[in-house]
């Protein structure tokens, strides 16, 4: 939603090939289709991410690895405000672990 399914849709547009990193399954492919339809690009794909959650990032950016040749773009946009205190099973923070450190972590595991 937001910010990020905006980018991807204009990422779409311009043909790209468009991993969209979501949290929710449904959501994430609600989404996924929507672009699809409005872009005509079929190469918009949805895999799953918290980035609250290091185990997840860490997971995320192996298959990225593993699935892609090659990674033009990265836009971090994941962001979660208003929250109540908890913390991650990690033992995280879990707003400071979603908004700031599990970007860093996948922008740094996915540096060539």
């Amino acid at each position: 939603a937001g910010i990020g399914k905006c980018v991807a849709l204009d990422l779409a547009r311009r043909n790209a090939r468009t991993i969209l990193a979501c949290r929710s399954r449904e959501r994430g492919q609600a989404a996924v289709e929507e672009i699809r339809a409005a872009t005509g690009n079929p190469a918009v794909l949805l895999r799953l991410l918290d980035t609250s959650s290091l185990a997840s990032v860490r997971a995320f950016a192996q298959a990225v690895l593993r699935e892609e040749k090659r990674l033009d773009v990265l836009v971090n946009n994941a962001g979660v405000t208003g929250l109540p205190f908890a913390i991650t099973p990690e033992g995280l923070e879990q707003t400071f672990a979603t908004n700031h450190l599990g970007s860093f972590l996948l922008t740094n595991l996915l540096l060539g």
